[in-house]
């Protein structure tokens, strides 16, 4: 901020006066990003489909070796301790996938389990758990829902979020917000074979492409599974899907099974060296054809959305670099840089897209009066 400034001071000292503000202020994240929030329920519901895609993220602030309220992220290649806070957030994206802006966004400072609890992870309420904040994410969007009756919502979820919980509470709140949700656990179902035996037992209904993204590496982590670098490509897949009935876990037996469709999705035929691409999709909508399936699959390819974002955030806003002496002070800046990001990726998509746009889509008369005389100092 320092930078965008120039040496203006006033400017400067009035940023860190927002900032630095006591933790138990009204100046909280959420209430930093409402405004935008606002906005963002404002351009959903000139929709007709919005995917409202979750994911999380580590911030890593080890730097920050004096800052307060910091929580527990992994460990580097070494295995020492990580200090940082976990993003969770809520993107919502046209069925297109032009971004419409963050609806929710929370930092939390995980802590470690005590080795003193020894309770089994059946015995512990889904609200002291990490994952409760895929369900907290969900419930927003039924609240929102409520806010828009011609649009259809849909939750883009991935593996982390395959738990039998949030479907049941989809399912006890009659939710009109439907799940997509790629699978990462082989379940029992109330059939003969297990959930991936099922579907793949079916027949296949389509064969489609599908664009794979690009990857890049990751070593690997105490909580994190090393990860080869993979380039972009054109992935020729089939589809199959089946409706399904979902066992309840054994410290569920008193519920009812979850009834929800399968897709599955397989490259048959890899490129050699390349691993095949195979997911497995579960969804609370009602798939009456192959071209629900792969709407599915299209919105399911759309996820990556928010990966871009986190990168944004990361690269071109540079947030792990922030330097506050407490974690509540971070959260603030962090807030204020989800709303750039977003902005950043947006123009950048719709750039490349349409080169010819006008600036008025995007920009104000002031906006663009100060970019036209910073253009000109430039030169």
């Amino acid at each position: 901020y320092c930078g965008v400034a120039e040496g203006d001071w006033p400017r400067v000292k009035a940023y860190y006066r927002f900032i630095d503000k006591s933790d138990d202020s009204a100046v909280t994240m959420s209430a930093i990003l409402q405004p935008h929030r606002e906005r963002t329920i404002q351009r959903m519901k000139a929709q007709k489909t919005v995917l409202c895609i979750q994911d999380g993220s580590d911030l890593n602030y080890s730097t920050l070796e004096r800052c307060e309220g910091l929580g527990f992220v992994g460990t580097n290649q070494t295995g020492k301790q990580s200090k940082g806070l976990h993003l969770h957030s809520t993107f919502a994206v046209t069925s297109s996938g032009l971004p419409l802006g963050v609806l929710r966004a929370e930092c939390t400072a995980r802590e470690q389990r005590s080795p003193e609890d020894d309770r089994p992870l059946s015995a512990i309420p889904i609200e002291e758990k990490n994952t409760f904040s895929w369900i907290q994410g969900v419930r927003d969007c039924m609240d929102i829902k409520q806010l828009m009756p011609h649009t259809s919502l849909v939750g883009i979820l991935d593996r982390e979020a395959d738990f039998f919980e949030i479907f049941d509470d989809q399912r006890c709140k009659s939710s009109r917000v439907d799940l997509l949700i790629r699978a990462q656990h082989n379940r029992k179902t109330m059939g003969e074979h297990k959930l991936f035996e099922e579907v793949m037992q079916s027949p296949i209904q389509s064969r489609i492409t599908i664009k794979i993204p690009r990857q890049s590496a990751r070593v690997k982590k105490k909580n994190q599974k090393a990860r080869n670098e993979r380039a972009a490509r054109i992935a020729e897949v089939t589809v199959r899907y089946i409706r399904t009935e979902l066992k309840p876990p054994p410290y569920f037996q008193e519920m009812p099974p979850i009834s929800l469709w399968i897709i599955h999705v397989k490259e048959e035929k890899p490129p050699a060296g390349t691993k095949a691409v195979e997911w497995f999709l579960l969804t609370t909508i009602d798939i009456k054809s192959p071209h629900d399936a792969l709407d599915c699959i299209a919105w399911y390819c759309l996820r990556c959305r928010i990966e871009d974002w986190h990168r944004v955030l990361k690269s071109g806003c540079g947030i792990e670099a922030l330097a506050h002496k407490t974690a509540g002070r971070l959260k603030r800046a962090i807030a204020i840089n989800l709303v750039i990001a977003w902005r950043i990726m947006l123009m950048t998509l719709m750039g490349r897209e349409m080169p010819e746009l006008s600036p008025e889509v995007l920009f104000s008369d002031i906006e663009i009066k100060v970019l036209q005389a910073y253009a000109k100092k430039k030169h």
